[in-house]
């Protein structure tokens, strides 16, 4: 296998449209990959397709089935194909079953059962392979699932609402609304690529929150496939004070409270409505929560969004989980004596966190910040 990604602009421009094809997946094919695949043969594009939901086929196979007959062809994919029997069979081997003579990946797969094991079956029946074209791109499409299979750790965006002086709730803990609609539908957007949603109980006390993704606000090509798996529901709940009546564990899908000291009673009220309770280590009083991220990665989450206030926020800051931020940052204020955004009790400009931003756009009246930690805070 050649290290150097080809130089050539046509190869550049299939493995672009690849890319495009594999992020139309990002919605659906959790825990799986998102893979882009476009067949060309003499100059021209014979088939193309991407990740079906988990238990379908791979975007190879997908794009295979609309070639027919891709005897010759080259194959731009955006990942290297599977080279395991799952809950499809590998890739690799339908690949060299269809005559292709040419495999151009974006670049190798993290996942151990892969990981070079597909450029093995294709270079050992005869065919040309590449791998190391536009990486960039494909890591960031599934940048969740490459964390998971390097680190065994999801990848944690932390969403957060503030007011322009940086207030997230009223002192009571009233927060509905801050943002406008426009800002709320994109938020359903990063629902919807998630793995698994994770609140506080606070948050569930004060807002009565639901965490699902809806369809109605849900402003992308088929939404109803985005939202028929709905995410994980979790909620951080140390000493398990959650309501009985609370709307989340009466919702369609899954929903677990994480504490560390369950009290029975409770907690076989909860049993009874289908709720998991997930008892975990403790650390400084509360839910561990770089043991919930590991549990959650363990349980194939790529993509973990921690939608919360501001002390889950600041002990999951604290604690070094969170990869990116999103802050939605709406022109009203608040006051002084509203919430701040994070619960991080510094009293030195030493302790302060740097940030990298990556991107400020806009949604209506209001902005979106995203950011990532320039180092773990503990």
């Amino acid at each position: 296998m050649s290290d150097s990604p080809p130089l050539s602009e046509a190869d550049r421009d299939y493995m672009a449209r690849a890319l495009r094809l594999a992020r139309k997946g990002i919605y659906t094919t959790m825990p799986n990959p998102s893979v882009g695949c476009v067949l060309v043969r003499d100059g021209q594009i014979i088939g193309e397709g991407f990740t079906s939901p988990a238990g379908g086929p791979h975007g190879e196979i997908n794009a295979l089935n609309v070639a027919g007959d891709a005897t010759g062809a080259t194959a731009y994919v955006t990942l290297e194909p599977c080279a395991h029997y799952g809950r499809t069979p590998p890739c690799a081997e339908a690949l060299v079953k269809a005559g292709i003579r040419r495999v151009v990946a974006a670049m190798r797969d993290p996942n151990p059962r892969v990981n070079g094991g597909g450029f093995e079956i294709l270079e050992r029946a005869g065919i040309e392979t590449a791998s190391g074209l536009m990486a960039d791109e494909a890591r960031a499409i599934n940048a969740g699932f490459f964390k998971r299979m390097e680190q065994g750790l999801p990848l944690v965006r932390c969403k957060l609402a503030m007011s322009l002086d940086g207030r997230t709730a009223m002192a009571s803990g009233e927060s509905q609304w801050i943002t406008g609609s426009d800002a709320r539908a994109d938020v359903q957007q990063w629902r919807a690529r998630s793995c698994a949603i994770v609140t506080g109980v606070d948050s569930i006390i004060h807002d009565n929150s639901s965490l699902t993704v809806r369809i109605d606000e849900l402003h992308i090509e088929n939404p109803e496939a985005a939202a028929e798996k709905q995410p994980l529901r979790v909620v951080v709940d140390s000493r398990l004070r959650i309501p009985a009546d609370a709307r989340i564990l009466t919702l369609p899908g899954k929903t677990i409270v994480a504490c560390i000291a369950p009290d029975e009673p409770k907690a076989q009220a909860l049993a009874a409505l289908g709720v998991e309770m997930l008892v975990l280590p403790e650390s400084h009083g509360r839910v561990d929560l770089r043991a919930l991220m590991a549990e959650l990665a363990r349980r194939e989450c790529n993509d973990v969004l921690l939608e919360t206030g501001a002390t889950l926020a600041g002990a999951a800051l604290a604690a070094g989980v969170i990869d990116e931020l999103l802050v939605y940052m709406a022109p009203v204020l608040m006051g002084s004596d509203a919430r701040p955004l994070f619960q991080l009790p510094f009293t030195t400009m030493a302790e302060k966190v740097q940030l990298k931003i990556d991107d400020i756009c806009a949604f209506g009246q209001d902005w979106r910040i995203t950011a990532r930690p320039a180092i773990r805070v503990l």
